[in-house]
């Protein structure tokens, strides 16, 4: 089954500058890179209750959705609804618990694993039949510590594997914005070869 090219890229933060360093925004500072990559201005539009641009080249809108992780899904279907599209020419980046720092995951629909945008984002769309590119942050070892650790920033060492990380995907963008899933999901999924 081929799927469409995408036309909403959604990356999955908190808004606010006590936010912008942590684990839960890695989904903001990949579509940050995108949009620089390929030159859209991100503006806020309270229509769709987030910071949001189109690439005009790319067919494609960017979005980070401004109203806190567990509303994610009100901002996705506002513009969604409105520019008529479906939800699987969705792309929905974020931080993933279940990934070590460093890795990436590229899937079409499956399960939420307790992510509270997803779960709202599903929700709002009655769907769960998008993309997802899961960033790996890794996990605390402790579920009670989860929140406490997804809202502080990475550690250096993590940082630079995620911030690699964030740099493979957007050199998998072609494939992805052409449709091309299937490579695009092989090139993403490959672990990285270990530094000697």
């Amino acid at each position: 089954m081929t799927q469409p090219a995408p036309k909403l890229i959604v990356g999955l933060g908190n808004p606010g500058a006590e936010y912008t360093k942590t684990r839960h925004n890695a989904g903001f500072w990949f579509c940050e890179c995108l949009a620089q990559e390929l030159g859209v201005s991100l503006h806020p539009e309270s229509r769709f209750h987030g910071l949001a641009g189109r690439s005009r080249e790319a067919d494609v809108w960017i979005l980070l959705p401004q109203t806190f992780m567990n509303r994610s899904g009100q901002s996705v279907l506002a513009l969604a609804h409105f520019y008529r599209i479906l939800p699987n020419e969705i792309l929905v980046v974020h931080d993933e618990l279940d990934i070590p720092p460093g890795q990436l995951r590229l899937k079409f629909g499956g399960g939420l694993g307790g992510h509270n945008g997803l779960k709202d984002i599903s929700a709002r769309l009655s769907s769960h039949d998008y993309w997802r590119l899961r960033i790996g942050i890794g996990h605390p070892g402790d579920r009670n510590e989860v929140v406490n650790y997804v809202l502080k920033p990475p550690r250096r060492e993590e940082q630079t594997e995620i911030d690699d990380s964030i740099n493979r995907a957007l050199l998998a963008w072609p494939k992805i914005a052409r449709g091309d899933w299937a490579a695009a999901t092989q090139q993403l999924n490959t672990r990285p070869q270990a530094q000697k």
